[in-house]
């Protein structure tokens, strides 16, 4: 049993450094800006069902896939970073805020906009981005039904965690104010366009590892 736990917390603590929900936190309220609470739980409940659908998929099925569309991480990689430096641009110029008292139709097209955000980026590439998804393969991969079970588990438990600082982080934004989020939305605007970068140099790199 202790062997066990032990186990489950590596693959958890593995999960955590990889997504690092508290660093998440920012972005995505810089992305839900402006909306209402509703919208803003919606949004976190989607993103963190569709990225806990994905890793479990990926867990179970993720060589089978890969092969099947001839992917490859580093061309994931590169997409991913790609689309991330392209919402941390959009940030930096303040484009996430929307206009408040729409009529009624307005509203109901803004509310899928604020969903659609919880696909992307949230879910892809921010929360199952390439490295979660490569640690999910990775943990799942090294044993039989128990070692994938416990892999998904632990992802589980990791979005319940995060599903909770996206709610209450918006406490936080109240406590500072609106002109302090602006500032905090352009700063994480920046530091999601660097990670963006990141990844699209990390997937060159294995391009280029893979190239014969």
């Amino acid at each position: 049993m202790n062997d066990f736990l032990l186990h489950a917390t590596t693959i958890f603590l593995g999960f955590f450094a990889i997504m690092n929900p508290i660093a998440n936190v920012p972005i995505f309220l810089g992305l839900t800006e402006g909306e209402e609470q509703k919208t803003t739980e919606a949004v976190a409940r989607r993103s963190l069902l569709i990225a806990f659908l994905i890793v479990a998929v990926f867990s179970m099925l993720g060589k089978f896939v890969f092969e099947l569309f001839g992917i490859t991480l580093p061309a994931f990689r590169i997409t991913g970073g790609l689309l991330v430096s392209l919402i941390g641009y959009h940030m930096l110029q303040g484009k996430n805020s929307r206009v408040n008292h729409l009529t009624e139709e307005n509203q109901q097209k803004c509310m899928e906009a604020a969903l659609s955000v919880a696909v992307t980026p949230l879910a892809i590439p921010i929360l199952a981005g390439p490295g979660t998804i490569a640690t999910a393969m990775s943990f799942s991969a090294g044993g039989g039904l128990g070692e994938m079970v416990t892999t998904i588990a632990m992802f589980g438990v990791l979005c319940v965690i995060t599903y909770l600082l996206f709610i209450f982080g918006r406490k936080f934004t109240t406590f500072i104010g609106d002109g302090a989020l602006a500032v905090i939305t352009r700063i994480m605007g920046m530091i999601l366009a660097v990670i963006g970068t990141q990844m699209v140099i990390a997937g060159v790199k294995g391009a280029f590892h893979l190239a014969p």
